[in-house]
């Protein structure tokens, strides 16, 4: 099925999707700022511990993602089209009712994410350029929002798709050789003995974070169209684009949490404060050069970050226009995407965070597993074996351990949060009676 066809003014050509460019998009989407965060909550359980729960999270995505790519490619196959967006899988598959909940669970994720990526990126930036020119005072926290969604967002609006995505390959890139380079002065602190703690009890803690860490899934549908419905390269694309992030995420890890005694840290922290993983790395005096590689690392991960889920909440506004039979142009579809996160993040920054460690893994679960799974399971019951393709192995089998793993991950998160509310609420009142 073709899906990029250019006419050169005598006759319509042929471009092959890069499967090189969609490997950098998924790897870009995967590694964001989520990476900073993650030894916060890997922290308490240790180096091995944690990292087995990384590989395990990175298994259920890597399912997940291939999973998504499977329904997308038969549903294409069957309706005789070049693409197809994830909310209209699941409204020719499910009906109104699970495009609705599926929709309330995507826009929830991505406008919560990109308030993150549009905030923090937009702090760097104007910290950066207060630095260059040696200014006193601190600048304005709209003006970093602002100039980091028209300059990012205005690439994307303005730039032709074959730019974005060699943009993109160039970003990953430099993202990969500054992370090599974080880890080269990391290494040095590393303390072997610190690998013998070990607290399986406190895995279940952080595995919230790394589900949302590690979620790349909206780019699916996306990259089945740019690859133009290949299996052999849709799978690749999944595999490698994945597969890179994860053993990055590994290594920073490792490094991190074999730098730092948590019980040490804990005692000498005071309660309530958050462990920043930078300070680690920085208080051995690598100074300078490593505050230069981290601000390029942080921003460009962001970047590439923030490209994914653009493209990925701009497919789902597409999807939502063409259900309502409606035709709309890019800028109102920019404007949906980019205004909404713009406003909440020079507003108030850290409004979604919360929501974005409590929800993350009730959003990931439901649109990750639980409605892939589902329209799965009825594409194999309705299709003949020689027509469907299939992508994962362990046919309904293991479409029904990603349901049962789900379920007990959102029941887990549930409980949770319930006890969170319960706790808070005295103080609540008693903070409205004083």
């Amino acid at each position: 099925m073709f899906s990029h066809l250019k006419f050169d003014g005598e006759r319509l050509n042929h471009q092959p999707g890069s499967l090189l460019g969609s490997t950098a998009l998924i790897t870009g989407t995967t590694i964001g700022a989520g990476i900073l965060a993650l030894p916060a909550v890997t922290l308490p359980s240790g180096v091995l511990p944690s990292n087995v729960a990384i590989c395990l999270v990175w298994l259920y995505t890597l399912l997940s993602g291939l999973l998504i790519a499977e329904i997308t490619v038969n549903v294409m196959s069957m309706e005789g089209i070049a693409h197809i967006g994830f909310l209209a899988i699941v409204e020719k598959k499910l009906g109104n009712l699970g495009a609705r909940i599926a929709g309330a669970a995507y826009l929830i994720e991505h406008y919560a994410i990109l308030v993150a990526y549009i905030s923090r990126g937009g702090d760097i930036l104007i910290s950066t350029f207060a630095k260059i020119c040696n200014l006193d005072q601190d600048l304005p926290h709209w003006l970093g929002t602002t100039t980091f969604t028209i300059l990012f967002g205005g690439m994307l609006y303005w730039g032709k798709e074959k730019f974005v995505e060699k943009l993109n390959n160039v970003l990953v890139g430099i993202v990969i050789v500054s992370f090599m380079g974080i880890l080269f002065l990391g290494v040095g602190h590393i303390k072997t003995s610190l690998f013998l703690f070990q607290n399986w009890t406190a895995v279940g803690g952080a595995i919230s974070v790394i589900c949302v860490t590690l979620f790349y899934q909206n780019i699916v549908p996306v990259v089945v169209t740019q690859l133009e419905g290949d299996i052999p390269k849709i799978r690749k694309s999944i595999i490698i684009g994945s597969g890179i992030p994860l053993i990055l995420f590994l290594c920073w890890n490792t490094v991190i949490l074999g730098s730092v005694n948590f019980e040490f840290w804990q005692i000498n922290q005071p309660n309530g404060s958050i462990f920043d993983p930078l300070q680690v790395l920085q208080a051995g005096g690598a100074g300078e050069v490593l505050a230069i590689i981290l601000t390029v690392f942080s921003e460009f991960a962001i970047v590439t970050s923030f490209i994914g889920f653009v493209y990925g909440l701009i497919d789902f506004f597409q999807d939502l226009y063409r259900l309502n039979q409606m035709k709309i142009s890019r800028l109102p579809i920019f404007s949906l995407v980019l205004l909404p996160p713009l406003g909440f993040g020079t507003i108030n920054p850290y409004i979604f965070f919360i929501a974005i460690e409590y929800s993350g893994i009730l959003t990931v679960s439901i649109l990750g597993a639980i409605i892939p799974a589902i329209v799965s399971w009825q594409q194999r019951q309705k299709l003949p074996n020689s027509i469907y393709q299939s992508l994962i192995p362990g046919g309904k089998i293991t479409l029904a351990m990603m349901i049962i793993i789900a379920v007990t991950l959102m029941t887990k998160q549930v409980i949770e949060i319930i006890s969170l509310i319960q706790i808070n609420i005295p103080t609540l009142f008693y903070l409205l009676a004083n």
